[in-house]
């Protein structure tokens, strides 16, 4: 394992360390078995987008490094070649812990150089991964970014930031704060072999639900939509539907893309349980990590139309969608003058 003279890599993330700051450890219950923890005291925590990124952020928080969610086609494999950790099944279980990430956040954010632009979290490695629950290392950072005023956003596919449910309210107070939820399609048996460390996608529609009834707005990034596998109509439909009923306030899907590291675990699994669809891969993938614009703009274009269908407004920051309630009725107005009583259409607004 590689830990020291790590610089700046592709990902923006900076770690810097050496070989006396890392303590490895093991623990011997169920939920961690055969996981083994790194844990680090990083030099930097806030770090950069590279330009060339098709993020619309520019800073990122990342408390962890590989995640027990153990999803198939997560991108962020590549990541742990840096540290010359396996790719494939170290990702899944070798996980690098920022132990320090809270105070060192606090202490970039009380710095006079950082003029607090927007922090996303969880766009690499999933910050409410397993591991949080041991090491809590979000409460600090969000009370940190509280503290400050400082917006940031969450995207998750872990129910355990309902712990957390308190901070975010308190930081929503004073400061833009968004949240999105990952849930790319509902069937569970595809979710059972493509993302078995996470919750099922109706536990996390739960916590769209919850958020969104405690009025902080949250929407859904529908990724990945695997071709082939999530892209049939009816699953769409189905997908978008269950979404809809969660009071998402919006709904973004994103087709599954395989870059290097992601690309090599994602076709060996494929090759396990579907392999009749590997030819058809290997040809709508054949330029690249991206499938093809007019593939991509067609899964779009579905989306948005059931978007519309369920009264799904779309994707936009900080506009959480509410029921537009009747204004009363004035009380010096006659009976006669009433619209006539019974339910009526619900208009679904963005606000």
């Amino acid at each position: 394992m590689r830990w020291d003279n790590l610089s700046e890599n592709p990902t923006g993330d900076t770690v810097l360390f050496g070989t006396d700051a890392v303590t490895t450890r093991t623990f011997d219950t169920p939920e961690f078995r055969g996981i083994t923890f790194h844990e680090v005291r990083a030099r930097s925590i806030v770090n950069r987008v590279p330009g060339a990124s098709r993020m619309p952020f520019e800073w990122t928080v990342n408390p962890y490094r590989g995640c027990t969610h153990a999803c198939v086609y997560c991108f962020a494999r590549k990541t742990h070649s840096y540290l010359d950790l396996d790719t494939g099944l170290g990702f899944d279980s070798q996980i690098v812990v920022k132990i320090n990430a809270p105070e060192l956040l606090r202490r970039q954010l009380a710095s006079p150089r950082w003029q607090g632009a927007h922090i996303a979290m969880g766009t690499n490695v999933d910050c409410y991964q397993r591991a949080e629950g041991r090491y809590q290392l979000m409460p600090g950072i969000i009370s940190a970014l509280r503290d400050h005023a400082n917006p940031f956003s969450i995207l998750t596919k872990g129910t355990l930031i309902l712990r957390d449910l308190d901070l975010l309210l308190q930081a929503a107070e004073v400061t833009d704060v968004g949240i999105s939820v990952s849930v790319g399609f509902t069937d569970r048996e595809l979710w059972r072999t493509v993302e078995p460390g996470t919750p099922a996608p109706e536990r996390r529609l739960d916590v769209v639900r919850t958020l969104t009834d405690h009025g902080i707005g949250c929407g859904v990034l529908m990724a990945p939509v695997i071709p082939f596998l999530g892209d049939h109509p009816d699953e769409l439909r189905a997908t978008v539907r269950a979404i809809a009923a969660s009071g998402a306030t919006s709904v973004t899907p994103l087709v599954l893309h395989l870059r290097p590291g992601a690309r090599e675990w994602f076709m060996a699994w494929l090759n396990r349980h579907h392999p009749h669809l590997v030819r058809r891969y290997e040809r709508l993938y054949a330029d690249g990590a991206y499938a093809p614009k007019w593939y991509q703009r067609r899964i779009t274009r579905q989306v948005h139309e059931l978007a519309d269908e369920f009264g799904i407004g779309p994707a936009r920051r900080g506009t959480p969608r509410r029921i537009a309630t009747p204004p009363p009725v004035p009380p010096e107005r006659q009976p006669s003058e009433r619209q006539p009583s019974g339910p009526g259409p619900t208009q679904l607004t963005l606000l």
